[in-house]
């Protein structure tokens, strides 16, 4: 079968998303502030008089909803004269809305900004650079410094810093104890006992299976994982060109990819996250890959002693590889017209106290750097042993091109339906990769050539 290598150009792809904006006018006029802000990218804004009210855009509304809720009326009594209004965007739907309100107005003055929609949003000239007002912040030299430079990384090639950053979220096996004890199976702390215990687990008349793969939105990301932590191939780029469709990478995809169905339920297809994380923690299935943020969930299904959440298993070389999880985080929207207001909402939100509350309830490694030495993170056992495993030296990260302002709709948009028909049989691993492959190399060549 033969796709189209053909894409439509990145401008043309930004502007297209001003064509859905009647969807969310009732969204984007909820969202203007008394004071003037709601305005477009590339608006200037102004610093504003420091009280009154300010927008927030939360980035995975509804999953983060009540520790926001928590936070943000933490802030409003520390500030009585600043009002703060929540307006929730489930995660799948924030890149639109945000690229809507940049095309048409309508931006709020704080939202999430993470490195994986950062570039997008910062060569749309819609963010306000953040390194003078860190510098001069009870922030400075607070913050964990791999983060904050991961997301100047991704922020498309200036080296300023337009997100706060908030937590890192990385990839964890979560496997059930119970199931891998009754079937006398090793901990998959390799490649190999990961397949081998998938398939002992599976019995499809009863129900069971050995994994849950993720089909639906954010599928990518999670099979990008997967098949670089099985090739062992340590770097995005060889050159100017990636290495995804790296015949070492394709095949480790056929074999992932040949799980579905086989050793997963069939409504895999089209799980995103939540029906995903849902279906484990209420059903019989022996492994789940996802990150850190739904850890909470599992203990609240599960308890403690049912599951445990590892780092991603490691190849024959004895040897962890596994792309990178993207920072997140907040921003300030240039176009705010109370930007000292907004700033200091952002201080506060990522201060020792609320950083820890934030993380604690989402089970992510704090970005401020005491709230990461609270006693919490001990217990915590799959953010402690992530957080080791990016630190003891066992982990080799690949980065992924968060600085591309393309990478977020082509690891979506774009790639997401090819996936579903790899899946399902109508398109090899090796005709999705080279798609792929070409996508990003044309994006890596314009970013280039833009940045000399």
């Amino acid at each position: 079968m033969k796709i189209s290598n053909r894409r439509s150009s990145t401008g043309g792809r930004r502007t297209s998303a001003a064509v859905a904006l009647s969807a969310v006018l009732a969204l984007t006029a909820t969202a203007c502030g008394d004071d003037g802000s709601g305005g477009a990218g590339g608006d200037k804004g102004a610093e504003g008089s420091g009280t009154g009210k300010i927008v927030f855009w939360d980035n995975n509304g509804g999953v983060r909803t009540d520790i926001w809720k928590e936070i943000i009326a933490d802030f409003e009594k520390a500030n009585p004269d600043i009002k703060v209004e929540y307006v929730g965007i489930p995660s799948t739907d924030y890149q639109s809305k945000v690229d809507t309100a940049i095309q048409g107005g309508g931006l709020p003055d704080v939202g999430g900004v993470g490195a994986a929609m950062l570039a997008g949003f910062a060569a749309q000239g819609a963010l306000e650079p953040l390194d003078d007002r860190l510098g001069k912040s009870s922030l400075n030299s607070k913050l964990n410094e791999d983060m904050v430079a991961s997301l100047k990384a991704a922020s498309g090639g200036d080296g300023k810093l337009y997100s706060i950053p908030t937590s890192a979220n990385n990839g964890v096996l979560y496997y059930r104890t119970d199931l891998f004890k009754k079937a006398g199976l090793d901990e998959p702390t390799t490649w190999h006992k990961f397949y081998e215990a998938a398939d002992k687990l599976t019995n499809a008349k009863k129900n069971e299976f050995g994994y849950t793969i993720r089909g639906g939105a954010g599928s990518i990301a999670q099979a990008l994982d997967a098949m670089y932590g099985q090739s062992g191939i340590t770097s995005f780029w060889n050159g100017d060109k990636t290495t995804v469709n790296d015949p070492k990478n394709v095949a480790a995809l056929e074999k992932y990819a040949a799980l579905y169905k086989k050793v997963t339920p069939a409504a895999d297809l089209n799980n995103d996250f939540t029906k995903m994380v849902a279906q484990w923690d209420s059903g019989t299935i022996g492994m789940l890959n996802h990150n850190l943020g739904s850890y909470q969930d599992h203990v609240k299904a599960l308890g403690t002693d049912k599951f445990r959440g590892i780092p991603q298993p490691v190849g024959s070389d004895g040897k962890r590889v596994q792309v990178s999880n993207p920072v997140d985080g907040i921003g300030l929207f240039k176009s705010s017209k109370n930007k000292e207001a907004t700033w200091k909402f952002i201080e506060f939100a990522t201060s020792h106290e609320e950083n820890s509350k934030f993380n604690e309830s989402a089970g992510q490694v704090p970005a401020n750097n005491d709230a990461a030495k609270d006693a919490w993170i001990s217990k915590a056992e799959p953010t402690k042993l992530a957080a080791a495993a990016l630190t003891d030296g066992s982990t080799t990260i690949v980065q992924l091109p968060y600085y591309l302002p393309d990478w977020n709709t082509i690891s979506k948009a774009d790639n997401e339906p090819n996936f579903q028909k790899l899946l399902n049989g109508d398109l090899s691993a090796k005709e999705f990769l080279d798609t792929m492959a070409d996508q990003l190399n044309e994006a890596q060549a314009e970013w280039k050539q833009r940045n000399g």
